[in-house]
């Protein structure tokens, strides 16, 4: 991906985000580039999943709701109740036609930036990470000391993460989309292994 079609790519993200939600991805595509500058994958690769992981974010649930009924995109039980977290499957949809990403490794580091799945790929690790620590987060009273832990040990930090949001889910009595639950378990049993 050349420094044109990223630039491009950002003109029209500006038209599809409001400001604040652009500043955001602005936040995670600088983060999934250092992360992955420190991990050893693809900078190009993942400053794109990046500036498109929210890329459908905008969209209504009702607009979202239509895409994937309208493109066979399977909707979960969770993601009928809760048609908000169908932005990444959308944004990964989004991503093929509207902006011509072949790549599947971004197309599923987008898909997975909100539950995470079992056996991620680096790519997958970073932007799921990177969302949830980009500059302009505040959300976590120790997001200090994740953000060090991210760029000394990125499974210890991912399944940090998983676990504050799964607390912060359960304290808050929202519903859990049950690919996060088995994505923390994939990795606590991983730890554990060790």
């Amino acid at each position: 991906m050349k420094t044109l079609e990223l630039q491009k790519i950002r003109k029209q993200l500006i038209k599809a985000l409001d400001s604040k939600r652009y500043e955001h991805t602005q936040g995670v595509a600088y983060t999934s580039a250092a992360l992955a500058m420190r991990y050893g994958e693809d900078i190009e690769k993942a400053e794109l999943a990046g500036l498109l992981h929210d890329c459908a974010k905008c969209l209504d649930n009702d607009k979202k709701i239509q895409i994937c009924k309208k493109h066979n995109i399977e909707i979960s039980e969770a993601e009928q109740n809760n048609p908000f977290l169908l932005h990444a499957k959308v944004g990964g949809f989004l991503a093929k036609s509207k902006y011509k990403v072949d790549d599947e490794e971004i197309i599923d580091a987008i898909l997975y930036h909100t539950t995470g799945r079992p056996g991620m790929s680096l790519l997958e690790k970073i932007v799921y990470i990177a969302d949830y620590i980009e500059p302009g987060r505040s959300h976590s009273p120790d997001l200090d000391e994740v953000r060090r832990l991210c760029f000394t040990d990125l499974d210890e930090a991912l399944l940090r993460i998983l676990e504050d949001i799964l607390v912060h889910l359960r304290e808050s009595k929202k519903e859990i989309d049950p690919m996060t639950q088995m994505t923390y378990e994939f990795y606590k049993r991983k730890q554990s292994e060790e």
